[in-house]
């Protein structure tokens, strides 16, 4: 097991404890759960930059590193919606995406081609990452009474900003799927054809 296969199944065995944390009902659990996520996320930084830069990437990091990402946003965003906050189809066209590309790149990988890819996927879970970090800062701080913060409070609940931004990052989610497979058309129709 390298240092970042050991992050990646750490980010897996955080989850679970990110879930009890988002559903329990005392006073804290916001926060406890708004920081579990930020600590999986950096782990989800950290363990690829250590790979590149001590040149440890294996075909098990590869395949666990994405997996864990998904198991942890998906997560986030079915909560969310449990907790109705945003809708059930946001997260479906986010799950859907995922699952596409990732039977896409599985599908290629059988085929011995590679899937191009762009930086755009990078800013895509980067928004992911960021407005479930802010969904859960206003779940933390929605309780409060300090006056500072519910000034903070009463401006994204007057602007729906939780669902606004979500919104936003499900239609930029399903339009970097639509870039990889115009990306990798060619590649695609041989695999059909074939």
């Amino acid at each position: 097991m390298t240092v970042p296969n050991i992050l990646t199944v750490f980010r897996i065995f955080l989850t679970p404890f990110f879930i009890f944390f988002l559903f329990n009902d005392s006073d804290l659990s916001g926060t406890y759960a708004l920081i579990i996520f930020v600590v999986a996320s950096i782990t989800d930084a950290y363990d690829g930059h250590y790979a590149r830069k001590y040149n440890v990437v294996s075909e098990s990091g590869k395949f666990l590193d994405p997996l864990a990402d998904k198991i942890l946003v998906s997560s986030a965003f079915i909560s969310f919606t449990i907790l109705k906050i945003i809708d059930f189809w946001m997260v479906f066209l986010i799950i859907f995406r995922d699952v596409f590309v990732t039977l896409l790149r599985m599908r290629m990988k059988k085929s011995n081609q590679s899937l191009i890819t762009s930086n755009i996927a990078k800013s895509k879970t980067a928004a992911q990452l960021i407005i479930i970090v802010f969904t859960l800062l206003y779940l933390s701080i929605s309780n409060s009474n300090l006056q500072i913060l519910m000034g903070f409070i009463d401006w994204i609940e007057r602007f729906n900003l939780v669902y606004n931004l979500t919104l936003f990052v499900t239609l930029f989610t399903i339009y970097t799927g639509y870039r990889y497979a115009y990306d990798n058309w060619a590649v695609i129709k041989k695999i059909i054809i074939k």
